[in-house]
């Protein structure tokens, strides 16, 4: 299973009477974290906007795209970079590759930072929340990327992903000065919202590899099981703090309206932009995002070619090949289950962790995806089968 090099910090909020006034951030720590590529994959499969019809020539596009980039290594090696590639493109090209990379590195390496045993109903996007629950989070300022529905309650994730071309990937000392802006605007809008669980990660995209800086806060109940053994490199105890800069009051400050929103997204509460998401609210939010993702997997479902079964459900799906920008080194099987089977995530990742023979497949919710070199022969479906059962 491939690694990303992690650094954690750990932040307080200082708060008064309008709200948060300023940020002081410790570093834990650094080290490897194990990143399956094929779990990136997973999270990206379906980043798309579901009110409407998910296209497969642009889905197995997309991957493909982020398969000639991303790469990984045999046993336990990094996540690796096609910087070469990279650098050729084009700036939005770069984007989209760096916010892929940048979204699944977030959820992946947070799922072995905290050993999260997820909820019932995954997580959704924040940009894609179906129309009648734009109320149920306020529209003024910012919003985070993604909703996890974790056992200790609604968590919101921020994911940055970014090219950096320097030999010291994690930048030394302090956060960068986008960062700083991006945590103070977190930490205001998890104070707008009734205090909020939120964490942010930021991934840094190089020729050693893939990186990511992840902040946390203190008293978010979610990191109650932050994991510290992986840590090689100790912190320094010596922390820096910035003043969280307060909004001209007479520029408007409301995001953009939705066109893609459906005609009744009037707010559930609460007038439009004064929203307030309690833990409840907020895991309906995710609760009704996930009907969302069911169609768009019975859709899909329906037009892939048998694979064989899992668990007694029916498996369709293709594979992919990462060859948008050259000679394909890895494809992915990308599968839809018929229906849900429970499955031991936690189980799922620790056996990725201690064999570096297993394959690199990862099954989330109906959304199977497993990555092998084009060198190597396809496994067989009872071979996948039997490793998803072990």
């Amino acid at each position: 299973m491939s690694s990303v090099r992690a650094r954690v910090w750990r932040f307080t909020v200082e708060k008064g009477s309008a709200g948060a006034e300023a940020v002081q951030a410790v570093e834990i720590g650094q080290g490897p974290l194990p990143v399956s590529l094929a779990a990136l994959v997973n999270i990206n499969a379906l980043a798309c906007d579901l009110r409407k019809t998910v296209d497969q020539r642009v889905r197995d596009h997309e991957i493909s795209l982020l398969l000639s980039y991303i790469t990984s290594s045999p046993g336990a090696g990094a996540l690796g970079v096609d910087c070469s590639a990279l650098d050729s493109s084009s700036g939005h090209i770069r984007r989209f590759v760096s916010e892929c990379t940048g979204l699944g590195v977030m959820t992946a390496a947070s799922e072995a930072l905290f050993d999260w045993k997820p909820g019932a109903n995954g997580l959704s996007s924040f940009d894609v929340l179906p129309g009648k629950l734009v109320g149920t989070y306020a529209k003024k300022g910012v919003r985070p990327d993604l909703l996890y529905d974790l056992a200790a309650g609604p968590l919101a994730g921020e994911a940055r992903g970014r090219r950096r071309d320097h030999k010291q990937m994690l930048p030394p000392g302090q956060g960068t000065q986008p960062q700083m802006a991006r945590l103070a605007k977190l930490a205001q809008w998890s104070v707008d919202h009734n205090e909020h669980a939120y964490f942010m990660s930021w991934v840094w995209l190089g020729t050693g590899g893939v990186y990511v800086d992840i902040f946390l806060p203190d008293d978010s109940p979610a990191t109650a099981g932050l994991k510290t053994g992986w840590i090689d490199v100790p912190g320094s105890a010596q922390p820096w703090r910035f003043r969280v800069s307060r909004p001209d009051p007479r520029r408007r400050t409301d995001l953009e309206p939705d066109p893609l929103a459906a005609p009744d997204s009037a707010p559930e509460s609460g007038s439009e932009g004064s929203a307030h998401a309690t833990g409840a609210s907020a895991g309906t939010a995710v609760s009704r995002a996930a009907a969302a993702v069911e169609t768009a997997m019975n859709q899909s479902f329906a037009r892939e070619d048998a694979l064989g079964t899992f668990s007694g459900v029916e498996v369709r799906g293709r594979w992919i090949r990462g060859d948008a920008v050259g000679p394909a080194r890895q494809e992915v099987l990308l599968g839809v289950l018929g229906e849900r089977v429970p499955v031991d995530h936690r189980a799922q990742r620790r056996r990725l962790v201690s064999q570096t023979d297993r394959l690199d497949v990862f099954l989330e919710g109906r959304l199977l995806t497993l990555v092998n070199p084009v060198d190597s022969p396809r496994p067989s479906w009872d071979r996948i089968r039997s490793e998803l059962l072990k």
